[in-house]
């Protein structure tokens, strides 16, 4: 037997030597991850976006409802406001998104051009990516009890995180 597959076998070596694999995993999973969006926007029409202006732009397009930076932050985990804020100046820049107000809270709409955008990725995304992973077999159930499993895990690592800014 090999062993568990982690690229840093030091921290392997724990009460819970999984938690390695897991971290490698999530670690390639969250490369590959932000390589596939940013190429997936560049055939839908758009290179030289960012990640997490895309992760952004498909957040906003979602349920057509203005979204503030708050909520932006939330939903997509970020906790640095520049981050958010510089992102949706680029997209706004693009014509993708508008920004208003709503009494004090900057908000964020889709324009027709971001909307046109988001339907384009899908069509991609669906081509490219799903069918692909439909015809692999991968159990549709397995696979939400594995976004369960990586939103709790997350909570640890935000408590975690949390306690190490105490030391």
């Amino acid at each position: 037997m090999v062993g568990p597959v982690v690229s840093s076998a030091h921290l392997a070596n724990s009460k819970v030597p999984e938690l390695s694999e897991v971290e490698f995993a999530l670690t390639m999973a969250n490369h590959a991850f932000q390589r596939w969006i940013t190429r997936c926007m560049t055939a839908a029409g758009a290179p030289g976006m960012a990640p997490l202006e895309v992760l952004i732009l498909h957040l906003v397009n979602h349920r057509d409802r203005a979204k503030t930076l708050a909520d932006i932050r939330l939903v997509l985990h970020v906790e640095d406001t520049h981050l958010v804020s510089y992102a949706v100046r680029k997209l706004n820049e693009r014509g993708l998104v508008e920004t208003g107000r709503e009494g004090k809270e900057k908000t964020v709409r889709i324009t027709e051009a971001g909307t046109a955008l988001c339907t384009r990725y899908a069509e991609v995304r669906e081509a490219l990516l799903v069918e692909g992973i439909a015809a692999s077999g991968l159990d549709p159930a397995e696979m939400s009890r594995l976004a369960a499993l990586l939103r709790a895990i997350s909570g640890s690592y935000d408590q975690a995180a949390r306690a190490a800014t105490t030391l």
